[in-house]
């Protein structure tokens, strides 16, 4: 059974911060929020909670996992960030945009993409995951939970409620906050180019094709 903690949106109180960064240098994994989606996520650095967290997503190694960082100087210890590419990141962050870079050796191989050797980082607008983050002083997986629950039919809204009831067993940490379940995702950006390429739309990517981003 998983531990629930209630968090305000706006200011998550502190000692709960503490205890939930504490279980996640154990190996916990959590099911928390975001400013786009509720994720599944754990320590970047706990091997076997990545295992654990790629195992419920049913990801095989190849595939690269998004973690967030707290600012541009934390995305700048984890990816190569090229000039334009700075430029473009500081003008989007917090925000809901994820930023595919390529990953320097402080990116876990289980966490990268072998073929590219590329990583998704995000900077997310929320207060939750930036004070958990800082708490940390690692950055979090985060890969979205909503496709670990059962198809609820076109249209038809799923309750936050029932999303713990259905995950409260595969995670062990529950954050809940006092905001409605959000099902919009992140935009995508590769920076890898000289121009980056929007290879999703999601929250955000209007502002994004405003400041550079080249659609797909």
């Amino acid at each position: 059974m998983a531990t629930v903690y209630k968090l305000h949106s706006e200011n998550p109180q502190g000692r709960k911060i503490e205890a939930i960064a504490a279980a996640l240098r154990q190996g916990s994994v959590a099911l928390y929020p975001t400013d786009t989606v509720y994720a599944i996520g754990c320590d970047l650095n706990h091997k076997g909670a990545v295992q654990r967290v790629r195992q419920l997503k049913q990801l095989a190694n190849d595939k690269p996992l998004t973690f967030l960082c707290a600012s541009l100087s934390n995305i700048a210890d984890y990816a190569v960030v090229s000039d334009g590419a700075y430029r473009m990141i500081r003008r989007l962050i917090p925000g809901p945009f994820t930023f595919l870079l390529p990953a320097t050796r402080q990116v876990p191989r289980l966490v990268m993409s072998p073929k590219r050797r590329t990583t998704g980082i995000r900077v997310p607008n929320h207060a939750t995951c930036l004070a958990l983050v800082d708490q940390l002083n690692n950055p979090v997986i985060s890969t979205s939970a909503l496709t670990l629950l059962p198809d609820s039919g076109p249209g038809e809204a799923i309750d936050k409620m029932v999303m713990f009831d259905t995950l409260e067993k595969l995670v062990d940490i529950i954050v809940d906050d006092d905001q409605p379940l959000a099902y919009e995702v992140s935009t995508i950006l590769d920076m890898e180019g000289e121009a980056p390429l929007m290879v999703r739309k999601g929250l955000g990517w209007e502002t994004a094709l405003d400041w550079g981003a080249q659609p797909v």
